[in-house]
């Protein structure tokens, strides 16, 4: 790495031009990302990239791209996703919605990754990462923060780790269904068709991680269930990774019903987003009074997420920051 004073200038030399096209993507379109993101520009000189751009700026890119690079050596792709979340890791500001003593530290250059059947996910944020740590270290786990920063694709993500790999012997998911009023009775069809619109969600990640037929096996053996939250009462869930989603729309009563499952080996994570709540007026969320409770109990962990781990459209992370100034101002 040289630095020009009098052009502003950072070069970095990249060995193997075969990675290096791919460390720049089809059309750039990688470079481009780094340059929007970071105010850069960056220009390919044969087997060298030259950044162009305030020092700072510069120092982040060449980090960004260094890190990349690492990665295509190691037999890696890189995918838009692992540029994204390059560019998000270890640049985190203040205001990440964390409190003291509510995640693991963990230096910025170790890896976490998840594996299952399908693909290997990694977290995409500061946030994320302390959270998928906090899953593999606490037997219960919350998550909370605005909607599309990854909490539910997360914990599924580790849930399906953790079954592959024999740590638990089931999955079990769930979540309040609030829009049906609980009253699933009244709704046609068998009871998977009553609910199904209602996992959907769910279902959804849980495609991302293990092939069809072996997702219709397992969901046919019972040794994955989603079902509303209504369901559990009763059970004791033992060996099994528990995920509860949506959780602010559990009342107290279903709350405390639910965290009483947990049985020898298991493993609970529920996630939710306090400025979503479905519940009728005068209704407490048993999410607020689970987190105001359970504060300082031992081996449990709160993550808590900002707009700034929206890793959905970016738009979205300006809709959630237009609609929180707006709740502060009022």
């Amino acid at each position: 790495m040289t630095l020009d004073q009098a052009t502003r200038e950072t070069v970095v030399e990249f060995p193997d031009n075969r990675l290096l096209i791919d460390l720049c993507g089809p059309y750039d379109q990688h470079l481009t990302s780094v340059e929007s993101m970071l105010g850069v520009q960056i220009v390919r000189r044969g087997n060298m990239l030259a950044i162009m751009g305030e020092e700072g700026a510069q120092k982040r890119a060449e980090e960004v791209l260094n890190a990349l690079y690492l990665r295509l050596e190691s037999g890696k792709d890189v995918e838009p996703a692992d540029v994204d979340r390059e560019l998000r890791m270890g640049s985190a500001e203040e205001g990440t919605g964390t409190r003291a003593g509510d995640q693991l530290e963990m230096p910025v250059g170790n890896r976490i990754e998840i594996k299952t059947r399908k693909k290997l996910v990694e977290p995409r944020t500061d946030a994320q990462k302390a959270y998928v740590q906090a899953l593999f270290d606490n037997e219960m786990a919350f998550g909370i923060g605005p909607a599309g920063t990854g909490k539910t694709y997360l914990a599924v993500a580790v849930g399906v780790s953790m079954f592959i790999s024999g740590h638990v012997d089931r999955i079990i998911l769930c979540r309040p269904a609030v829009e049906a009023g609980e009253r699933l009775g009244f709704l046609p069809g068998t009871q998977e068709e009553k609910v199904d619109p209602y996992m959907q969600p769910l279902y959804d990640a849980l495609n991302d991680f293990l092939p069809g037929k072996q997702l219709a096996k397992l969901k046919e053996e019972k040794t994955i269930e989603i079902a509303p939250l209504a369901f559990m009462r009763g059970r004791t869930l033992s060996r099994a990774f528990v995920v509860l989603d949506e959780a602010q729309n559990a009342t107290t009563m279903q709350m405390k019903m639910f965290l009483t499952r947990l049985g020898e080996g298991s493993r609970m994570v529920i996630t939710g987003d306090r400025t979503q709540i479905d519940l009728p007026r005068g209704v407490s969320s048993g999410l607020a009074d689970a987190e105001r409770l359970l504060k300082t109990v031992p081996k449990i962990s709160f993550n808590y997420f900002t707009s700034k781990d929206v890793v959905r459209h970016p738009l979205v992370a300006a809709i959630l920051e237009a609609y929180a100034a707006d709740t502060a101002a009022s």
